[in-house]
């Protein structure tokens, strides 16, 4: 078994509306509550870094499968969409939809394309992110497949 550690460093100054800092071995940068929130909105915050944790870790994962299955990969991007409910003043983070497009080279077949399909859904399942928050936050796919005309 493996065991990696990854440490993050957190200053924050007051009070709700105040800016602070985080700092880990490649990301930096200030944090606030967004102006959705009534915050100051300055640097990220914690419902875009969990978005963005879910959504890199989805994309890299179905990359990788991508690059495994040997499918003539053209292009990939994704959105992705995160949605958090304020109900009597409780913050709850409901859902995080991603939004992949990704289109194979013109040489792919039906099958390929099939093979892809599975691998947009299975990355999903396969995703640490996603296995983390697994049963709190709802995850949903609205994929795009293609192959190259």
């Amino acid at each position: 078994m493996a065991l990696h550690h990854f440490h993050l460093k957190a200053d924050w100054p007051g009070g709700r509306n105040e800016v602070g800092r985080i700092e880990s071995d490649k990301l930096k940068t200030e944090i606030s509550i967004p102006k959705e929130m009534d915050g100051p909105d300055v640097g990220t915050n914690p419902d875009e870094m969990l978005l963005g944790a879910a959504a890199t870790c989805y994309i890299i994962t179905l990359a990788a499968m991508i690059e495994r299955a040997d499918l003539p990969l053209q292009e990939m991007d994704m959105t992705s969409e995160g949605q958090v409910d304020v109900t009597d003043g409780v913050f709850t983070y409901k859902k995080i939809i991603h939004r992949p497009r990704v289109m194979l080279k013109r040489e792919a077949d039906e099958k390929d394309l099939q093979k892809l399909q599975r691998l947009v859904e299975k990355a999903e399942k396969s995703c640490m992110i996603s296995r983390a928050i697994a049963g709190n936050v709802a995850l949903e796919l609205d994929s795009d497949v293609t192959i190259a005309s």
